[in-house]
């Protein structure tokens, strides 16, 4: 999730790498918080807080390893 949101943002938003980390962040948050509040609401699966925050270091590890990727594609290029 992650690596798809970081990926995409910095597609849309080549100039405001930030930005997209941070929207990228947001949206990772909450669709991971979102998901166990509806099993919550719904009473359908159960509600483990700590499967949203595993679920958020997940994104940021993917998110890291994007930014990684961007940093050294921008050193070799020169951009």
């Amino acid at each position: 999730m992650g690596l798809l949101f970081q990926f995409s943002g910095s597609l849309l938003l080549p100039m405001h790498l930030y930005w997209a980390a941070i929207i990228s962040f947001t949206i990772i948050t909450a669709i991971s918080y979102g998901w166990e509040l509806l099993s919550k609401i719904t009473g359908k699966g159960h509600y483990e807080i700590m499967d949203a925050v595993f679920s958020i270091a997940g994104g940021l590890a993917g998110m890291g390893f994007v930014a990684v990727i961007e940093h050294y594609y921008r050193l070799v290029t020169k951009q």
